[in-house]
């Protein structure tokens, strides 16, 4: 006789094995305790096993049986996302799981609205998101803990793909009261002996500096802050320029006070923001999805949270 049972059961039956009682496997899956109660007492009778026993002070431990129970359980129900995620694929309707990593200093600007943007577009997917510097964020999609990363192009590995979206040259800010802030444009040797206020992170830092290096230059730094809103609020209270590649939309400091941006002369290395992933022969469709996303979100014309720099 074929066994009667639903995954929903078996769902419901995973979650009071983890929680460890009824009541708090019904509010971290928000289903009744009456219905988890029937459904772990239907699967009982229908393989005529014990899967519990009932400690009333302790609430419920799973027996010898129950444990063994529950591993296979976990994988039938792995199993059925993943049949979902198939039937996604074949029905060419982006659906399932994705987690997507930004770089943070690009975090709070672009992630949000094109997060909005691609859940919008594809009610079917289930985004989560995190954020980390760029040797983090490789580490990341290395492990399997992201599945696209939006980032710059910062030493890419042979073994992650990198495709690019929008180029962005550095430029210089400055308080809006500052002595340059009408200039149109600077020099970096009009730079190197001011006061300068360094974004202190990973290979940002050494982005900033090298250019001072190629021109047999140094800066005179005075001030050093890993966090963007940090360091545009040194700026606007007159503790120095900084070097800076994003140019958000709102020309002020976290603390309101004004900013400006001004053209940095010569041929610098711009950064690229683009999609990083794993080299792979397969994409899943839902990262394919996203990738079309951010192609029709981020261009050179346009990046959600930021002004373009003239011409």
């Amino acid at each position: 006789m074929a066994q009667r049972f639903t995954l929903r059961q078996l769902e419901y039956f995973v979650a009071v094995g983890e929680a460890g009682s009824v009541a708090k496997a019904a509010e971290r899956i928000s289903v009744s305790s009456p219905s988890i109660s029937a459904a772990v007492s239907q699967l009982e009778r229908e393989f005529g096993i014990q899967l519990f026993v009932r400690q009333h002070a302790q609430g419920l431990s799973l027996t010898q049986g129950g444990r063994r129970f529950m591993q296979q359980a976990r994988l039938m129900l792995e199993q059925a996302d993943l049949l979902h995620d198939l039937a996604g694929d074949i029905a060419l309707q982006p659906r399932g799981p994705i987690s997507v990593g930004c770089l943070v200093t690009l975090a709070p600007l672009v992630l949000p609205s094109l997060r909005r943007g691609f859940e919008a577009a594809c009610p079917e997917a289930r985004v989560t998101q995190a954020t980390a510097h760029q040797a983090g964020l490789l580490e990341m999609l290395r492990r399997a803990e992201i599945d696209v990363a939006i980032t710059y192009d910062l030493e890419i590995p042979q073994d992650v793909a990198f495709e690019p979206l929008a180029v962005l040259p550095p430029s210089v800010l400055v308080a809006s009261g500052h002595g340059w802030a009408s200039r149109d444009s600077l020099a970096l040797e009009e730079l190197a002996d001011a006061p300068m206020v360094l974004l202190d992170l990973p290979m940002s830092r050494e982005y900033f500096l090298s250019m001072f290096q190629r021109r047999g230059l140094r800066p005179t730094i005075a001030e050093r802050t890993n966090e963007v809103p940090m360091l545009r609020s040194l700026v606007a209270n007159g503790f120095g320029y900084a070097l800076q590649n994003i140019r958000p939309e709102v020309a002020t400091a976290p603390d309101g006070r004004p900013l400006a941006t001004i053209r940095l002369e010569g041929d610098f290395r711009p950064m690229t923001i683009g999609i990083a992933t794993m080299q792979a022969e397969r994409e899943a469709r839902i990262v394919g999805a996203f990738r079309e996303h951010c192609r029709a979100t981020v261009s050179n014309d346009r990046i959600p949270g930021m002004s373009l720099p003239a011409g």
